[in-house]
């Protein structure tokens, strides 16, 4: 067991070393930190999130647009980096982020981590359904797979049916997926009749959206694969793999903080949330250090554990109930506060639908919303209704459709209209 005076001890080492890099070699974080007063490096933590300006995605992008095609946040020369990724493009703009070997290797040990915490062993054959795009996460699991002397099994460019194949034909033990994709993959296995009751699947690792951490998603996951369990992750292509489920407790999540000095603050005031309170996720990079992120904004909403040493071991933060939210996924709807997490626990866990769809119509107080849902189950929609009424005190307007849309990555299912 490693303490938290031990942990803040590591932390701040590794920060002076960032910062005197940064201020040596990086112009984008450079100036920023000389203009906030910072000329050298931090005497404490403390001192440096006192004085360290908070960077936005925002930043970054603007930062590539006028210094294209990698901005200025890079330590060293062009021709000592290795990887290019980007940020999925989502929610803004793409951000192109680069790495050398070194710190490409820094992430890929954090992604060993993740996988050993969620039980994964060198014996385990762990199996990747999805192509890889230009965002990091499938590639850092892969490749510390295969660090780890996994047996990988990558199964891009197949239909759903042709990677249930493959898994049951390679007698998978692991696999990597969204959740919305584990589920997917879930039901086509019960359209085209494949008995997943012989799969050898016991870890399903997910990332990608909030659902690993939504009870009821979970759930349906695991009803869905018969005898396996789901761990849960969160990470991003602009810091990397951030944190790994606790053995002991479902849906917490545990910071690396030998990787990252992590904050929890108000997202309006930027205080300090309190143990127990919800509050932004704040990131800087300790090992990442060719293009730091810092004093990254993740827009993550998570809820601050209160401090204490946890019953697994760890002195690591706790972010109970893993990510809840993003900052900037609520929508207000006549007085209520909607996350779109809250509504996909209360749709999972009304059973019967296949897959929705969340439409929000109208503005300021005068907004209306519905939900599409794909499902077999003729009582479906009533039951839900009533749920949702329950759950937040709004009438959706449920409805039932037919093809809505499947997502083997990050899944969206609500919709937006002035209308």
């Amino acid at each position: 067991m490693t303490s938290r005076a031990a942990i803040e001890s590591l932390q701040l080492q590794r920060l002076q070393s960032l910062i005197e890099l940064t201020l040596r070699s990086n112009s984008f974080y450079g100036e920023r930190l000389r203009s906030a007063g910072m000329a050298e490096p931090p005497a404490s933590l403390a001192d440096f999130t006192a004085r360290a300006p908070l960077t936005r995605k925002q930043d970054l992008v603007e930062d590539q647009r006028a210094r294209p095609p990698y901005g200025s946040n890079l330590a060293f020369p062009l021709a000592d980096y290795r990887r290019m990724h980007q940020t999925s493009g989502t929610t803004a703009a793409p951000v192109r982020w680069l790495d050398t070997a070194e710190s490409w290797s820094a992430l890929l040990d954090g992604w060993v981590r993740v996988l050993q915490a969620s039980g994964v062993t060198r014996e385990d054959r762990v199996f990747f359904p999805f192509a890889f795009g230009p965002f990091c996460g499938f590639w850092m699991a892969f490749e510390a797979a295969v660090r780890m002397g996994c047996l990988v099994l990558p199964a891009g460019g197949l239909r759903s049916g042709g990677r249930l194949q493959m898994l049951l034909d390679n007698e998978a033990t692991a696999f990597c997926a969204t959740p919305t994709y584990a589920i997917r993959l879930g039901q086509a296995a019960r359209e085209e009749g494949f008995d997943l009751s012989r799969s050898k699947v016991r870890t399903i690792v997910v990332a990608g959206e909030p659902g690993g951490g939504i009870p009821a998603t979970r759930a349906l996951i695991e009803e869905l694969w018969p005898g396996a369990r789901v761990k849960d992750h969160h990470g991003m292509t602009e810091v990397g793999p951030v944190s790994y489920e606790c053995p002991r407790h479902i849906g917490r999540l545990h910071v690396m903080e030998a990787d990252y000095l992590a904050e929890v603050l108000d997202p309006q005031t930027l205080e300090p949330a309190r143990p127990g309170e919800l509050g932004e996720l704040i990131l800087t990079t300790l090992h990442r250090t060719a293009s730091p992120a810092i004093r990254y904004r993740t827009r993550d909403v998570v809820r601050r554990g209160d401090g204490s040493v946890c019953e697994c071991g760890s002195a690591e933060l706790a972010l109970d109930g893993g990510i809840l939210s993003r900052t900037d996924d609520m929508v207000s709807v006549r007085g209520v506060n909607l996350y779109p997490s809250a509504v996909e626990e209360v749709v999972r866990a009304a059973g019967g639908v296949e897959e929705f769809r969340v439409e929000v119509s109208g503005e300021g107080g005068l907004r209306n919303i519905a939900l599409l849902i794909e499902t077999a189950d003729p009582e479906a929609a009533a039951r839900l209704e009533e749920a949702l009424h329950k759950a937040f005190g709004l009438r959706f307007a449920v409805s039932v459709g037919r093809d809505l849309p499947r997502f083997e990555a990050k899944a969206s299912r609500w919709a937006r209209s002035a209308g």
